[in-house]
């Protein structure tokens, strides 16, 4: 059974709230089109599942740890647990995907969990991409369309599912066991913390005046340190990143309320008026009046 959704919901790690399956069966198939995300983005998450994500149609722009990759149709992605990730595109793209637990394929204290899922999990690649140009790459995308198309039939056999899924994560942990397939390392677990914590920090005080200062006290480290954990995870500078979600916020309040534009910018954390319209206009392509017309 699919499930969709048109936002993503967190909590203040970014860690994803929304369960995926159960306990007997830790499993869930979404069948999503980001377009039709808020803002046309699925943003920042991360979660303790592996994730397998195949684009059946269009393009969008895949923020995986610390790399970006522009990817269309017929391209499949591997992304590995606890790995900080956002999607986001300019058209209709739609993404069939699977989020399970490697629990389902084998007890954690197996042979088989031990021997073939724990060194994948604990490997430093947090992320792979498939293309079907690739002779290996290609089978692998085969079975991975094979688990899709599963769950899109009207007798979804939990059993064939797991028999697939062995097949796919024995061939991911073939691949993954050369070093020039992997993409590089993980942010630590504590560089991720640090960064959620910070954006956490920006989400509940954008309407006040923030410095990059004060966002470097949440998590007590240098200024340059700060700088360096946002480009390297996120591409962007933390101010950057406090002005767009700014903006964000401020379009919501533009499409569902009938504030005045002034009391917006004044809500959203802008005191320059002329400055919010400016930046506005360069993140939606409409003015602020245009923006709130359309929608």
């Amino acid at each position: 059974m699919s499930m969709a959704y048109d936002r993503i919901r967190t909590d203040e790690s970014l860690r994803e709230t929304v369960r995926h399956g159960n306990e007997e069966y830790p499993f869930q198939y979404y069948l999503e089109d980001i377009w039709l995300f808020d803002f046309h983005c699925i943003d920042w998450h991360w979660h303790p599942e592996v994730e397998l994500v195949y684009i059946k149609k269009g393009m969008a722009d895949f923020y995986i740890g610390c790399d970006r990759h522009t990817l269309g149709a017929g391209t499949g992605i591997f992304i590995n647990t606890q790995v900080i990730h956002r999607f986001e595109s300019d058209e209709s793209t739609v993404i069939p995907n699977i989020v399970f637990s490697p629990r389902l394929l084998a007890p954690e204290l197996s042979l088989i969990y031990q021997k073939y899922i724990s060194p994948v999990l604990a490997s430093p690649t947090k992320y792979l991409i498939f293309s079907s140009a690739n002779a290996e790459q290609k089978d692998i995308l085969h079975t991975l369309t094979e688990i899709l198309d599963m769950q899109e039939s009207k007798n979804v056999s939990e059993i064939k599912t797991v028999e697939l899924l062995l097949r796919l994560w024995g061939n991911i942990y073939e691949y993954i066991d050369t070093e020039e397939n992997i993409p590089g390392p993980h942010s630590s677990i504590r560089t991720q913390a640090q960064l959620q914590i910070m954006m956490k920090y920006i989400h509940d005080n954008y309407s006040k005046h923030i410095t990059l200062e004060d966002i470097a006290r949440t998590v007590t480290l240098s200024k340059s340190s700060v700088l360096n954990i946002f480009n390297n995870n996120i591409h962007t500078s933390p101010i950057s990143y406090l002005v767009n979600y700014r903006l964000k916020r401020a379009a919501t309040l533009l499409a569902t309320t009938e504030n005045s534009i002034f009391s917006i910018a004044q809500d959203t954390g802008f005191d320059n008026i002329g400055y919010f319209c400016r930046k506005f206009k360069e993140r939606f392509h409409l003015t602020p009046s245009q923006y709130r017309k359309k929608m």
